[in-house]
């Protein structure tokens, strides 16, 4: 029988990760399909990509181009620009938890909600809707899944990758927006997504990213420990 007793959460103060590295744990605790929580700090400037993202697609040749690594994810959607001190977070449960559900390809606010109890322990209410169909190629603001809101701005976004075992469902923070690269790359403007986009330092979060992936680690494990 499978084991779905809870894994101990890495701890939230260790060392910054590179994007590639990340991926590759999230898939292995997948694999693994025991419920764990975990918050990782990025320490480099990756680009992310969905899993069924072709190759040639023309935003992948302007981010080489440009220097950008891309990394590949086992999770759906389009693509996410990675920087140094963003917070990347992850939740694995078996498909037979009843958090997962049948609709937990709808279920980002339930997914999500640990993000949100970490915002409002910072004074920032935040929520999950419909992403707003701004972009087709930029994640945070695609046509697909949910977004993470606080007031009209769009802070975070997640994606997930379901197996016959278990869910991923894994996120990301931005530390700050890269501005320059998201104009270059996807062609974003400020009339045309970039004012609808925030990050955790705009809205007052300065605490280093360890700080702050500590305590969004401890709202993540406590939602897997309560079940």
């Amino acid at each position: 029988m499978p084991d779905d007793s809870p894994l101990a959460t890495p701890a939230p103060h260790a060392a910054p990760i590179r994007c590639v590295e990340n991926l590759r744990v999230d898939e292995e605790l997948l694999r693994a399909g025991r419920p764990i929580a975990r918050v990782a700090v990025l320490a480099d400037r990756a680009l992310s990509i969905g899993v069924g993202v072709p190759e040639s697609a023309e935003y992948l040749t302007r981010a080489r181009d440009r220097g950008w690594p891309i990394v590949r994810r086992g999770s759906g959607g389009e693509a996410v620009l990675h920087g140094g001190g963003d917070l990347a977070w992850s939740l694995v449960l078996p498909r037979s938890d009843p958090r997962v559900g049948h609709d937990y390809s709808r279920a980002y606010a339930r997914l999500g909600r640990a993000v949100v109890r970490f915002l409002a322990e910072a004074g920032i209410r935040s929520r999950w809707a419909p992403a707003p169909h701004l972009s087709e190629s930029y994640c945070l603001l695609g046509p697909r899944g949910s977004a993470l809101y606080v007031d009209d701005r769009v802070l975070g976004g997640a994606a997930q990758h379901a197996t016959a075992r278990a869910l991923l469902h894994h996120g990301i923070l931005p530390r700050t927006l890269d501005v320059r690269a998201l104009e270059e790359i996807f062609g974003l403007s400020r009339e045309g997504g970039l004012e609808r986009l925030t990050s955790l330092q705009e809205l007052g979060l300065t605490d280093s990213p360890r700080r702050l992936g500590a305590r969004l680690a401890e709202q993540l494990t406590n939602e897997v420990s309560t079940g």
